[in-house]
């Protein structure tokens, strides 16, 4: 199991932007797939308290579900982009 988990919707711009950050980083990840209807993201909102998505979970640093796709990009730049080398 990877450190970082991914909470996902097929099609979703603003996924598509972390997913492409992630590459960029070279990092793996594990992709949780979410329903397209929000009354069924049970599993999402018990990570992070809300039904949208992206939504990153990152064990090894202790987040437990940062949403909103321009902080989940600023923070992985942060944390794993080359400046934290």
């Amino acid at each position: 199991m990877s450190n970082l988990e991914l909470y996902e919707l097929e099609g979703c711009p603003y996924c598509a932007k972390v997913k492409d950050k992630l590459a960029d980083l070279d990092l793996e990840y594990d992709s949780h797939m979410v329903p397209s209807s929000h009354s069924e993201r049970t599993e999402v909102e018990e990570v992070s308290g809300q039904t949208g998505v992206p939504v990153l979970v990152d064990h090894e640093h202790g987040v437990d579900g940062m949403a909103e796709s321009d902080d989940i990009v600023a923070y992985l730049d942060e944390t794993y982009g080359q400046s934290a080398a």
